[in-house]
């Protein structure tokens, strides 16, 4: 079987300091890791370029076991992420709890806060 891909998100944010935007795209993937089971992927371009998250039950168990190893329920994906300032940011993170959650963060210039999104994975980790 192939994978099948499936849109559950799109946005963008415009930083009016600059006109510059950062876009997210999240989607559902059929199959995805060395299980071959579902999974999500985070897109998100600014001006450097395009990057990818994936959200795959092997990634996610190491995440979830860092996040747990360091005492925290929001696990920061710092290799994962676009964090050079302070002021502009995409923070892409784990989510503990009853469901794992994938979060993404970002944050213009222009915005006083950022705007934060979760999405539920579509699968549990031991």
């Amino acid at each position: 079987m192939s994978n099948i891909k499936t849109k559950i998100d799109e946005w963008e944010i415009r930083d009016l300091e600059d006109n510059g935007v950062i876009r997210i795209l999240v989607e559902h993937n059929t199959e995805m890791g060395n299980r071959g089971v579902p999974g999500i992927q985070i897109w998100y371009t600014t001006a450097g370029g395009t990057s990818i998250v994936n959200f795959e039950p092997v990634h996610v168990e190491r995440w979830a076991y860092q996040a747990q190893k360091a005492g925290e329920s929001d696990y920061l994906l710092t290799d994962h992420s676009w964090m050079y300032h302070e002021d502009i940011y995409v923070k892409n993170s784990l989510v503990l709890g009853e469901k794992l959650m994938a979060r993404v963060s970002v944050k213009v210039r222009s915005k006083k806060e950022p705007v934060v999104k979760e999405y539920e994975l579509p699968f549990t980790v031991e």
